[in-house]
């Protein structure tokens, strides 16, 4: 008998977004927004009604692996909610070569209705998107002009090598003082891969939990 065999096959499937504004000449910064763990791209979006003032588009990509929240049997699977999620750790370098290239493909598809040089691009990452927004800014086509990283860590593998394409950005972190996720041992490790890998990332704290907060995000200096 045989042993069993992996294999892999490309094929093309639909992927959803959200988006806030429209391309116009009043446009000045388009912004990406990678939502985390177990969230939706419809519901994501939303915390960015702050920045919907006619100058910003934003587009919410949503992460092509969906899964139900709450365990449910088949008759109740129509009321469960559902969220999604970027990767695993399951066959997870196919996973992440998948998600650069649909960001690729919505980074073209966006910038061909909005002149790139007429406005600042900004990406940013909340929680798991953080190690999303990463990956893609360091092994993709897209150029940004500012990284926020939001709740969130670096991925594992990041290190002075994979990371030099990021010290061209703009990079901000952004926590709140009450994230169960941010503790003082986690923030230290962290500070110390950030220099590390040379990445220069001002950190701004807010009065909160593991959450998006609208009037630090109206404040962002991108």
């Amino acid at each position: 008998m045989t042993s069993a065999r992996e294999h892999h096959l490309a094929v093309t499937r639909t992927a959803r977004y959200h988006t806030l504004g429209e391309p116009s000449a009043a446009l000045r910064e388009v912004w990406f927004v990678l939502h985390g763990h177990a969230q939706l791209s419809g519901y994501f979006i939303r915390h960015f009604a702050a920045l919907d003032d006619g100058t910003r588009m934003v587009v919410a990509p949503e992460g092509l692996n969906r899964f139900y929240l709450e365990q449910t049997h088949w008759k109740g699977a129509g009321q469960a909610r559902v969220g999604a999620t970027w990767m695993t750790r399951e066959d997870r370098l196919i996973e992440i070569e998948d998600y650069v290239r649909y960001l690729d493909a919505l980074y073209n598809a966006t910038f061909a209705e909005v002149a790139r040089a007429q406005v600042r691009f900004v990406v940013l990452g909340f929680s798991q998107g953080v190690a999303t927004a990463c990956r893609w800014l360091a092994r993709g086509d897209a150029r940004a002009d500012t990284l926020v990283l939001w709740a969130g860590p670096l991925p594992a593998e990041l290190d002075a090598t994979t990371a030099a394409r990021l010290r061209t950005l703009k990079v901000i972190r952004v926590m709140g003082d009450a994230d169960e996720m941010a503790t003082p041992e986690a923030v230290a490790a962290e500070d110390a891969r950030l220099a590390v890998m040379q990445l220069d990332a001002p950190t701004l704290r807010f009065p909160g939990g593991h959450q998006l907060d609208a009037a630090v995000l109206r404040g962002l200096q991108v």
